[in-house]
């Protein structure tokens, strides 16, 4: 595990990099001009922030978002740091099942390549409440709408990655919160029930299967022999520019918030694009060094479990 000390102080951990590593510090001088990125809830906090370094990185970058005007001013945005920077926006919301359908639909109707697929979008702590789906809504955005998205693509990348020679990468964004979640891990039984709910472990349990997801599809991936790494991450806390110019402010809280705090996007762009983890998979990393997730994220039965699981509710729930 990622230690305390190291946590606080941003200390560097093997790879180099640390806590108070920047997004745009992991990936100096990489080149991502032969690369075309999916990153959903691309518009803000983290999301945006990836989607600016890499685009800046030459990344041709595919925000998937809910809120188009959101995401089309996070594109001006990004434009305006750099006027050659490839930004497109497309509408996508992960709690519907047909907006996940329409939106792969429409990307692969573009027959545009696709190297990366960062499943970054989330919600956090919601009161109960079901998806238009029928689904608990913070497993159907979290896991299933990801579950679904990944599906779609998944064989766009497996031609690019063929075509190009060059590794696809899927990450998707965890949380260290994972290890919060219900007895067994998830609540197969009851996974839309309201009985029993509780906001913050139903948060850990979507997170859990996030990390599940990402292993079960790297062990899939290995056994058919494709050119796909799937890995997952703790992003942490965006330092806003609010604390730029407050460093008491700002040490203040990374010290009453180090197993939170984190510099941006870093973690995700390192896994995203550093040539150092071609051929790494089915990982879990935090402040840019691979660490080790809670027994349930390492159980192998649990991952299958869950993926057999995601595709009987989203067929069950599919049918007219």
């Amino acid at each position: 595990m990622v230690g305390i000390f190291s946590l606080v102080t941003g200390r560097p951990g093997p790879s180099g990099f640390g806590s108070a590593s920047t997004a745009e510090e992991v990936t100096e001088g990489i080149d991502g001009s032969n690369l075309t990125a999916i990153i959903t809830g691309g518009a803000s906090g983290i999301g945006l922030e990836t989607s600016r370094v890499l685009a800046l990185h030459k990344v041709h970058v595919i925000i998937a978002a809910r809120n188009l005007k959101a995401a089309n001013e996070a594109q001006k945005v990004i434009l305006a740091e750099d006027e050659t920077a490839r930004v497109d926006v497309l509408e996508l919301d992960l709690c519907s099942i047909k907006s996940i359908t329409a939106f792969a639909d429409k990307f692969i109707a573009l027959n545009l390549p696709l190297n990366i697929l960062i499943n970054n979008a989330g919600i956090m702590f919601c009161p109960f409440q079901l998806s238009q789906d029928g689904i608990e809504v913070q497993f159907a955005t979290n896991h299933i709408g990801h579950f679904l998205l990944t599906n779609g693509l998944l064989d766009t990348m497996k031609n690019t990655a063929k075509a190009t020679g060059i590794q696809g990468r899927i990450v998707n964004l965890s949380s260290i919160a994972h290890s919060h979640c219900y007895k067994n891990g998830i609540r197969f039984d009851r996974i839309s029930d309201k009985a029993g709910y509780n906001d913050k472990r139903a948060y850990g349990q979507s997170k859990l299967a996030n990390i599940l997801h990402a292993n079960e599809l790297s062990r899939r991936l290995q056994e058919e022999g494709v050119n796909i790494a799937v890995n997952s991450v703790h992003p942490g806390l965006i330092m806003t520019p609010l604390f730029r110019h407050s460093w008491f402010l700002m040490n203040f809280l990374k010290f009453f918030s180090f197993f939170l705090w984190k510099n941006g996007a870093a973690t995700t762009c390192y896994v995203a694009l550093h040539p150092r983890l071609k051929g790494v998979t089915g990982k879990y990393f935090a402040d840019c060094n691979e660490t080790t997730p809670s027994s349930y994220a390492r159980n192998e039965d649990l991952a299958r479990k869950l993926w057999d699981f995601s595709n009987k509710l989203i067929n069950s729930v599919s049918k007219p």
